[in-house]
């Protein structure tokens, strides 16, 4: 069983109370959270990676738990997204562990998630940042959901860890007028519509 040993986590609240416009009957939350963890697999090539992903859900969970307490619970969480990094020992496949106990782990706390996680992996050290997908958690093509959250910590990952992030967020973009689908149009039947 691999050895992801917790170094830190952190968590990320922004209220968005108006973008260059009229303020919102409800400001916008976004929040994230935020781990580092021993990457037992740097410093050399791994051919089975997949079964790590079990040892992950555990982490998946808690987070997901600590960021929905973060966001004041799950009532009206209807965005969401994931992302990886890995130090500069590690290789950006190991990022792609975060798959499942990330995805899920929100998907199974949100209830009737249906939309793909949507994700974003890099390669980066100390204070490196990444941008965070957001997207409508039933319906993918929710136009108003398309978002981003940029987040990083100072002092990760360092070149042996990797750091884990997931991503929720709370209404749409903050003026959106794009058009396309709308959260009122949802059926959830697909992911996509």
């Amino acid at each position: 069983m691999p050895d992801f040993t917790l170094r830190k986590t952190a968590v990320f609240i922004e209220e968005i109370h108006h973008d260059g416009g009229p303020e919102p009957a409800i400001p916008r939350r976004r929040g994230a959270v935020a781990a580092l963890v021993r990457n037992p697999f740097a410093d050399g090539y791994v051919n089975d990676l997949q079964s790590a992903m079990d040892d992950l859900k555990p982490l998946g969970l808690m987070m997901t738990e600590r960021l929905i307490d973060a966001m004041g619970g799950a009532d009206g969480i209807d965005g969401y997204g994931k992302a990886a990094m890995a130090g500069e020992a590690g290789e950006l496949e190991h990022t792609a562990l975060w798959h499942v106990p990330g995805g899920y782990a929100m998907r199974a706390r949100l209830g009737e998630a249906r939309a793909i996680v949507p994700s974003s992996m890099k390669q980066g050290g100390p204070g490196t940042r990444i941008d965070v997908p957001l997207g409508h958690i039933n319906a993918a093509y929710v136009r108003s959901h398309f978002d981003g959250m940029e987040v990083g910590l100072p002092d990760g990952p360092r070149a042996d860890e990797l750091l884990f992030i997931l991503a929720m967020s709370r209404g749409g973009r903050i003026h959106d007028r794009m058009g396309g689908l709308t959260v009122d149009d949802v059926k959830g039947e697909d992911g996509l519509r």
